[in-house]
């Protein structure tokens, strides 16, 4: 990562350890740390940013070790934190019943640089962003570089809501590290809401960032700064955004849950039961961003559509980012964030443009694409990507694809793999058999092919029997949208029958199977309309 920088104090902190854990740490080890942890009768370890853990030494830490790391920072707070003035190091304190420290977090803090360089056309954009992450992911290191981005680069007044000190550090003065934004302390946790209000109150800012949102309280505090017109930039408890949504305590930072009773129509026309969970208001964060990893954010730029789409069970990709790619042509400088922000602004009080540049969105379809595969006939993946002359190609693993085609009976076989296309926010077409018709359509559907009439008629002889039956039913519904009282399908086996009862069930109509043995087969109505079950 050639655009990220390292700077920390890791000799501030090495220096209020005992000698006897200092002497074993040897040049570079703390270099990948992310902690050094002492409970007393173990032995001192240090934890890597990759899960691995190197023991210091073979003395286990007794109470004097403690004693003389704690005789040698600040007090602790109520929150059992305290840190070292000057720098962006935590120190976290374990008690026993009656109060005594018997074990210490030291957390490694850095001023790492370069890692929003990737979604900086976001920020400065002038919306509210939420970040998503599972601890040591590195969402706090972006909170406090966008802090001085905004101050520094482009001049608005941020105010850091610093409720731990791990934005920018302990002691008074705050760390350089956020640059001209200024900071206010939090003395206890549960006060972290009311000193969001009071920023806004008494020190008007244009941007305001805060750490772990994490309470139902805090997250009204964040809709009441955002309802003002104050860019919030903030972290959240939750891994992905379908997680919030699911969070009643924290779902309204995008918009909260509501279940809603459909009438006839709107169900039919979406295809839905009748009671659905519906967004109720409008998001306190436009844009949310998941980091999957160091080194790889997933961004919905829209969050009020992203969650209108899982709430409905339609699929949405998210835009991925590598935080060692560049995604803008132009140097970054003072002077083109500043230009970029003047154009942006601009383009907010003209009239908005809804046209659709065809051509564009054609060859945006056309470009290359990788495709994993699971379970499914590679040789008919790629006969069906030579016949239409589609410029993709199968790779081997599932990180490099744009998009994953798995047989569906095979589907629990392939759990690490769906697990790790999900994680990298990847689509998932499922295929139902090993058939070239199947394949094609699937594969069609995942690169937005539309076939056209000519097509249909040339390759009619690759549909299976399934996809015929489906597409009979598919008829069968809309006939009785136009007003049929009922309409009979053509006998078909149990298995498929099934699937066909599903379909009609979906649109909410109604069907029976009817007729004996190879007669066997449905007939599709309204729930008004008698049954004449067999």
């Amino acid at each position: 990562m050639s655009e990220v920088q390292f700077h920390n104090d890791l000799m501030r902190l090495i220096e209020i350890l005992p000698s006897k854990i200092r002497r074993n740490i040897k040049e570079d080890l703390l270099d990948d740390a992310i902690e050094i942890v002492l409970d007393i009768g173990r032995i001192p370890e240090v934890r890597l940013g990759n899960g691995k853990i190197i023991y210091l030494g073979s003395d286990t830490v007794v109470s004097d070790d403690i004693d003389y790391i704690v005789s040698r920072i600040p007090e602790f707070t109520n929150d059992n934190r305290s840190g070292l003035p000057g720098t962006l190091h935590r120190i976290s304190a374990i008690r026993n019943r009656q109060g005594k420290i018997i074990g210490l977090t030291c957390r490694i803090g850095r001023v790492i640089t370069g890692t929003i360089n990737c979604i900086k056309d976001f920020v400065i954009q002038n919306k509210s962003i939420l970040f998503l992450g599972r601890p040591g992911v590195g969402k706090t290191t972006k909170l406090r570089e966008i802090a001085r981005l905004m101050a520094d680069d482009i001049g608005k007044r941020v105010v850091v809501v610093d409720t731990s000190n791990e934005i920018a550090g302990d002691g008074d003065v705050a760390h350089p590290a956020i640059g001209k934004a200024r900071r206010m302390q939090v003395s206890q946790p549960e006060f972290q809401k009311d000193v969001m209000i009071e920023a806004v109150e008494n020190h008007t800012p244009e941007v305001i960032v805060v750490d772990e949102i994490g309470t139902e309280l805090e997250a009204q505090a964040a809709r009441t700064i955002a309802e003002r017109g104050v860019m919030l930039i903030a972290t959240a408890h939750g891994n992905t955004l379908e997680n919030l949504i699911k969070n009643p305590t924290m779902s309204d930072l995008v918009g909260g849950v509501s279940s809603v009773t459909l009438g006839d129509d709107e169900a039919k026309h979406r295809g839905s039961q009748k009671t659905v969970l519906e967004r109720e208001k409008q998001p306190t964060f436009d844009i949310v961003i998941e980091i999957i990893d160091r080194n790889t954010l997933a961004v919905y730029k829209d969050t009020a559509q992203a969650v209108d789409y899982i709430l409905r069970g339609w699929p949405i990709t998210p835009e991925i980012r590598k935080v060692d790619q560049s995604y803008d042509n132009q140097p970054i400088t003072v002077q083109n964030i500043a230009q970029k922000v003047q154009e942006l602004d601009k383009k907010a009080q003209s009239p908005l443009n809804f046209s659709f540049n065809r051509q564009k969105y054609v060859n945006d379809v056309k470009k290359h694409k990788k495709i994993y595969i699971y379970a499914v006939s590679r040789s008919i993946v790629d006969k069906i990507i030579e016949r239409l002359d589609i410029d993709a190609e199968i790779v081997r693993n599932v990180e490099d694809a744009d998009f994953v085609i798995a047989h569906k009976n095979f589907a629990k076989g392939g759990t690490r793999i769906l697990a790790t296309a999900n994680e990298y926010r990847l689509p998932v077409f499922f295929v139902r058999t090993n058939s070239m018709s199947q394949i094609q359509k699937v594969l069609k559907d995942a690169l937005h092919l539309t076939q056209e009439p000519q097509d249909v008629e040339h390759h009619s002889n690759y549909k299976d029997d399934v996809e015929l039956a489906l597409d009979e039913t598919k008829a069968a519904i809309a006939k009785i949208f136009e007003g049929a009282e009922s309409v009979e399908l053509e006998p078909q086996p149990q298995s498929v029958r099934k699937m066909q009862h599903e379909l009609v069930e979906a649109h909410n109509l109604s069907s029976v199977s009817i007729g004996e043995g190879e007669h066997r087969r449905l007939k599709v109505f309204r729930e008004d309309i008698s049954d004449e079950s067999a």
